[in-house]
C-alpha cells in the first residue's frame, strides 16, 4: 500500500512538471507572435517614381522608410488619406497604399494624389 501512495505521488509530481513545461512553452509562443507582427509595416505604399537609394522621413507621427518604389511606415494617428497625401507630397504620386494590409480604394487613392488632400497634408 505504501508503494501505491509513492507511485501516485511521483505521478502527481510528473504531472505538475509537465504542466509547468507546457505553460512555459505556450507563453514563449505567445510572446513571439507580437514580435513577428511588429516586423510588418502599418502603412505600405508603392510610388509611381522610385526614390534614389534609400530614403527616410518622419512626417508628423509616421516614420517612413522607402527604397525603390516601395515605402513602409510606422503606425500614426492621422486618417489614412491624410498620411497618404503627406507621403505623396514628399515622394510623388502614390500608386497603391495599404493600412494594416487593407488597400485604399481607387477614389481614396485619387484623393491622396489630388490637390485638395495635399492642401490638408500641408497643415
Amino acid at each position: 500500500m505504501t508503494a501505491t501512495i509513492r507511485n501516485r505521488s511521483t505521478l502527481t509530481q510528473l504531472g505538475f512538471v509537465a504542466a509547468a513545461f507546457l505553460g512555459t512553452a505556450l507563453s514563449f509562443g505567445a510572446t513571439a507572435t507580437p514580435a513577428q507582427a511588429a516586423l510588418s509595416p502599418y502603412y505600405s505604399a508603392q510610388l509611381a517614381t522610385p526614390v534614389t537609394g534609400a530614403a527616410k522621413d518622419i512626417q508628423n507621427d509616421v516614420a517612413w522608410k522607402c527604397a525603390g518604389d516601395a515605402c513602409r511606415g510606422s503606425e500614426g494617428n492621422s486618417r489614412a488619406e491624410v498620411v497618404c497625401a503627406r507621403l505623396a507630397r514628399k515622394f510623388g504620386e502614390v500608386t497603391a497604399f495599404t493600412v494594416k494590409g487593407e488597400a485604399l480604394d481607387a477614389e481614396a487613392l485619387a484623393k491622396c494624389n489630388g490637390e485638395k488632400t495635399q492642401a490638408v497634408a500641408r497643415r
